[in-house]
């Protein structure tokens, strides 16, 4: 599920516990229903809308293969490193990051 609208995405980014692994730090933060949100930034230093668009699209995917825990509100946010990286090693990274702020 999409996280939205703009207001509780910033509330998210700004006040939530933010975790980094590799080219991706995620943002966690108590959600509101019964299904997980997430939110994805890639900013331009990633690079062209085409390359920018890819990531986001991978993120996207990634985050589905990966079990996210329902009530919680997720920001991914992209570095230029997650450009390169192959979405194997994408996976690895958002299945790292998301477990790692179980604790």
């Amino acid at each position: 599920m999409s996280l939205r609208p703009g207001s509780r995405f910033g509330e998210v980014y700004r006040s939530g516990r933010r975790t980094r692994r590799g080219g991706l730090t995620v943002i966690t933060a108590p959600g509101s229903g019964d299904l997980p949100e997430v939110g994805i930034v890639v900013g331009r230093k990633v690079g062209n809308a085409v390359r920018r668009n890819r990531v986001k699209r991978r993120i996207r995917e990634a985050a589905s293969r990966v079990s996210l825990r329902g009530g919680t509100a997720y920001v991914v946010v992209a570095s230029p490193e997650a450009a390169d990286v192959g979405f194997g090693d994408m996976v690895e990274w958002l299945t790292e990051a998301v477990g790692l702020d179980a604790s």
